[in-house]
């Protein structure tokens, strides 16, 4: 059994190639029984953090729609988060309804402060984590890649709102882990994913907490359908190490619960026989 609860479809205007038909075949290729998907059309800046044309901006709505008609496509395989934009949108009624009608397969609030170039603990974001808050989802931030990203903002936004639960995607991305890792030591609503996380970090968010507050994802297909076996060079993927000796060094029920069981409980995922 394997979920990966970071997965994308979208994101061509900032360069990712990620699509539906390669996350379906990542699926099959690697045995993946359900992924909780995130729009890239979305992304409201580019890689440099300058503003996207007008032209290249893809609305709130749009973008939430794709990931909508992709879960409605493949029922009991797909959930969703919508990505929002808070710099260049914000948050209105319109998400709200798209949210409420389709509470069954939204399993969450995505947010990219890169992408937004929006400090995650800034005012643009506090009516998304109260609709988060209203609706009982988690809130899964990326961090890491420049200041408006840091974990630390993630941390304080959790202690403002400790009803919400905050997931640290990439538990601050190019780094060694350990400010995101110290973090969740001080707020039981922190949370964190594996993707782009070495597993020795892994490893030691579990010895130090416990099993239950990690999830496996992978911010697949960005590097092809073979993400998790290598990138596009062909180089060994760290992934690798997810799935071959983990198990071995965390046991057999922590490997269960960051490979699947945290997040059928967490997100509420029902799934054939079990």
């Amino acid at each position: 059994m394997l979920i990966d609860m970071h997965t994308h479809i979208g994101g061509a205007k900032v360069g990712f190639i990620m699509t539906e038909d390669m996350i379906l075949k990542e699926m099959e290729k690697y045995h993946v029984d359900y992924c909780i998907v995130s729009n890239g059309d979305s992304a409201e800046f580019d890689h440099e953090l300058n503003p996207l044309p007008e032209e290249f901006q893809v609305s709130q709505k749009d973008s939430f729609l794709r990931t909508i008609q992709f879960a409605r496509e493949n029922p009991g395989k797909i959930g969703i988060m919508p990505w929002i934009k808070p710099a260049t949108e914000g948050m209105n009624e319109e998400l709200e309804h798209l949210i409420r009608e389709n509470i069954d397969i939204v399993k969450g609030i995505k947010v990219h402060p890169f992408h937004s170039k929006t400090f995650f603990d800034s005012d643009r974001m506090k009516p998304y984590i109260e609709l988060a808050q209203k609706y009982e989802l988690p809130v899964m931030s990326h961090t890491g890649g420049c200041e408006a990203a840091d974990a630390k903002y993630v941390y304080e936004m959790a202690v403002k709102y400790p009803k919400v639960n905050f997931i640290m995607a990439h538990m601050g991305l190019g780094t060694d882990n350990r400010e995101a890792i110290n973090l969740m030591e001080k707020a039981d609503n922190l949370y964190a994913d594996t993707a782009w996380v070495p597993v020795s970090s892994t490893i030691e968010i579990i010895k130090r907490f416990g099993s239950k507050r990690i999830f496996f994802g992978s911010d697949s297909p960005i590097d092809g359908v073979d993400t998790y076996h290598c990138n596009r060079e062909g180089q060994p993927s760290m992934y690798r190490e997810y799935f071959h000796g983990l198990e071995d060094v965390i046991g057999t029920e922590a490997y269960k619960d960051l490979m699947y069981r945290n997040a059928m409980e967490f997100f509420g995922i029902e799934l054939p026989g079990y």
